[in-house]
């Protein structure tokens, strides 16, 4: 697994050329890569946007009526928890057969808690189905992404993830697209968690079909050897990187909306800056790949975190429209590719890859389960997202000025 993760992003250079027979291609052949990637997508689309995103762009509405601010700081922080417990799950599935089980196994737990919250507003539910949901998001996202990466079988397979993980951004595409398009149409918060639910059985019915394997083809189980001597000081360093980085991803990836909705005068712009977020993490991945390939990842890794530290400054130092949804475009355009870019820096340095990346992934996860936390702390007692966003830029910046100190042992 951690194997596959490495490889993932690593490289993303030009967009894959598919030889494609033209009597061969259909979507029906799902050993066909146009076939997994477009499984592998949908797969994100239901993980990533239905059982994760699709809360941040609903929030605002939900918020109005029905959410207190703590409480969506608790949903937010759970679902990570969940997330964090599934990542580190899926470290340890070494068998191909394993991976497509739970990888169908997460896929029904993402539409069965998408339409948990479109009937009931029960407040113990709720907090069970955002755990479960983020356990199912995890399986989607990682191990969904090693069954692709596993079944693809072309030259530029790592060339061929970047377009996968844009499935991210378009995520958040589909699912705001779907609030908005519920909203015109009259109706309510719970109509378009109920859409999502039946878009997510949808696309979730392909991704199943299109990630499965030949069940009678063996495959071999991978033993990982467990050498903890590869957590050194510049893995320490990494992995605080990483966990300030969770804090700056999930506060903005949780509260952008109603963080631009609560400026004076962009009421009701949040939205668009939820669009904006998802427009520009579609081809984040890929174009942040080549440039790390060109100009180093330790130092594409620091410009992105600041660019995101930038982005969080915004709406705390002016309420321009036009700058706040800038704001939107800086962090869409870089925290899909910062995963990318940690998890190919960290498989790199050692010969033990899983450790190194379970590491890391568990540093991340720590920082999106906490910063939901402070988050709503911080804004309830200020009446503002000021003093949230401040020391969430401060804690960006600090793990990125940690990189750039420390970067002569990533290159050694």
């Amino acid at each position: 697994m951690a194997n596959e993760a490495y490889i993932i992003c690593s490289r993303t250079l030009p967009l894959p050329s598919f030889n494609i027979d033209s009597n061969r291609m259909t979507l029906l052949n799902r050993n066909h890569p146009l076939a997994i990637l477009l499984a592998g997508i949908l797969a994100l689309i239901v993980g990533v946007g239905a059982a994760r995103f699709a809360f941040t762009a609903l929030l605002p509405a939900m918020l109005e009526t029905t959410l207190s601010l703590p409480f969506a700081g608790l949903l937010a922080s759970v679902n990570y928890l969940g997330y964090l417990s599934g990542a580190i799950f899926a470290i340890f599935l070494k068998d191909l057969h394993a991976k497509v089980r739970f990888f169908r196994l997460g896929m029904l737990i993402c539409v069965v808690t998408t339409l948990v919250l479109a009937v009931t507003t029960s407040e113990v539910v709720w907090l069970v189905s955002r755990v479960v949901a983020g356990f199912g998001a995890a399986m989607a996202l990682v191990v969904g992404s090693a069954i692709v990466m596993t079944k693809l079988n072309m030259a530029d397979k790592t060339k061929a993830m970047g377009i996968h993980f844009s499935g991210i951004g378009l995520s958040i595409v589909v699912t705001d697209l779907i609030g908005r398009l519920v909203g015109l149409m009259g109706g309510s918060w719970q109509d378009a968690w109920l859409v999502n639910a039946l878009v997510a059985a949808i696309a979730a019915s392909y991704a199943v079909y299109g990630l499965s394997v030949n069940e009678s083809k063996p495959t071999g189980t991978v033993v990982a050897k467990f050498d903890f001597t590869a957590l050194n000081s510049t893995v320490v360093v990494l992995m605080f990187a990483y966990f300030t980085e969770g804090l700056g991803m999930v506060v903005q990836g949780t509260f952008l909306p109603d963080i631009i909705n609560s400026l004076e005068g962009l009421e009701g712009f949040g939205g668009y800056g939820w669009t904006v977020v998802g427009l520009a993490g579609v081809p984040s991945c890929i174009l942040w790949m080549r440039a790390a390939h060109r100009f180093g990842s330790v130092n594409i890794i620091v410009l992105t975190m600041v660019l995101q530290v930038i982005g969080l400054l915004i709406p705390v130092l002016t309420t321009n429209i036009w700058l706040n949804l800038f704001s939107g475009l800086l962090f869409g355009g870089t925290f899909v590719a910062l995963v990318a870019l940690f998890m190919t820096l960290g498989g790199s340095m050692t010969s033990h890859p899983v450790i190194v990346m379970g590491a890391i992934t568990t540093a991340y996860g720590i920082g999106q389960v906490t910063g939901p936390l402070y988050a709503v702390a911080l804004t309830t007692a200020q009446g503002s997202y000021n003093a949230t966003l401040l020391l969430t830029a401060a804690m960006v910046l600090l793990g990125a000025s940690m990189m750039w100190i420390t970067r002569q042992r990533f290159r050694k």
